[in-house]
């Protein structure tokens, strides 16, 4: 059995914010309620348990989550649906953090441009600065500079990402003159200090106080999680960098076949265990109002091939990142997973779309799964 184990001792944090799993099952409540509602009177546990007749959908499993967020106009889903799962996984043992994308994406911006910076003044390659990326950046990301909770860090409310990126990408375009690394760092931190707002120094919890690092290892370690993909042109059972624009960190996955890779992500929800998901949203079938994403043509099951020369013809994508954290049935039987998503609550599940199985065996492009 996963046991998440603490390395800096977080003084049962999670518990005492009682209002944080409220919200959640108040959330996860009407999730239930637009997904099994059939008649006035409450089910029965045996009818809980059975495929729902009438109605849209049966909740099979559905695992704790915080409450949705909404990631505007950023391209931060990696580390929104990273952060999430996170955080389910730490109710689903009892405890709760609500944790900072903001922290996260100041730190990356912060890295690239330094990075960028260094790469003009030597003539070397220089890439763009933006805030996109893919989920094992979030494992590094905080383990690298660390990690706080959202009341903590959280940006102003002007603070716009994308324009923030065209703003750092033109200073070093314009061959700015910073004189040794200091400068470079005060006026790296003095720009986002400005734009997002100042990070604390340390981090403050229930009387308790740690750094951003010793915070970050205490949520999570860096061996927690396994990132996961399915395709034919490498070799199953071996690691490789996933080819897709965001891998800037040529980050590897497990390549393993389909079928396992289903099963597996089953078997984490089964247990307890939320998954993160990256693929495609661009299809025509992907309807986020309607809150369900199902394939536009009916097919039967589909298999490893079919996927792979979807993924050659780029007809699938890396667009998006969630939070997988439950599976549900329809009136007919047919397997839906449930996903957290951080587009807001303006849909018809309130933030949660149910994603049909054969969309997920078609498109997703990678999983990060607890090490169980």
């Amino acid at each position: 059995m996963f046991c998440l184990r603490l390395a800096v001792p977080l003084p049962s944090i999670m518990k005492k914010k009682i209002y944080l799993i409220w919200v959640t099952g108040l959330a996860l409540a009407i999730l239930a309620a637009a997904c099994s509602r059939q008649e006035s009177r409450p089910e029965t546990k045996e009818e809980r348990k059975q495929p729902v007749k009438r109605g849209l959908f049966h909740t099979e499993i559905l695992l704790k989550t915080t409450p949705v967020k909404n990631q505007g106009r950023s391209e931060l889903c990696w580390a929104y649906a990273m952060l999430a799962t996170i955080e389910t996984e730490h109710l689903m043992h009892g405890d709760s953090v609500n944790l900072s994308v903001d922290f996260v994406a100041r730190a990356l911006l912060k890295e690239q441009f330094v990075e960028r910076y260094m790469a003009e003044s030597s003539r070397g390659d220089r890439d763009e600065i933006s805030t996109r990326g893919i989920m094992p950046m979030l494992i590094r990301m905080i383990q690298t500079y660390g990690l706080t909770h959202y009341d903590a860090y959280h940006r102003k409310k002007d603070c716009n990402y994308r324009v923030l990126c065209r703003k750092l990408n033109q200073e070093t375009a314009s061959r700015l003159r910073l004189h040794g690394a200091e400068a470079l760092q005060r006026h790296i931190d003095d720009v986002l200090d400005e734009a997002i707002g100042p990070v604390p120094r340390y981090v403050f919890m229930l009387g308790a106080e740690y750094t951003a690092l010793e915070f970050a290892h205490s949520v999570c370690r860096a061996d927690e999680y396994e990132a996961l993909t399915s395709f034919t042109y490498h070799p199953f059972g071996e690691r490789f960098p996933l080819e897709i624009p965001d891998n800037r960190y040529h980050d590897t996955f497990l390549n393993v076949p389909l079928d396992s890779l289903m099963k597996r992500m089953d078997h984490a929800l089964r247990t307890g265990h939320p998954v993160c998901w990256e693929g495609d949203t661009s299809e025509e079938g992907f309807r986020w109002k309607d809150g369900v994403a199902t394939l536009s043509e009916k097919k039967a099951a589909v298999g490893q091939e079919e996927r792979q020369r979807a993924f050659e013809s780029r007809q699938t994508t890396d667009d998006h990142c969630m939070e997988v954290v439950g599976i549900a049935r329809d009136s007919k039987g047919t397997k839906y997973y449930i996903m957290k998503n951080s587009w807001g609550t303006g849909n018809a599940f309130k933030g949660f779309i149910l994603m049909s199985e054969d969309y997920v065996r078609m498109k997703t492009m990678a999983l990060m799964i607890p090490v169980l």
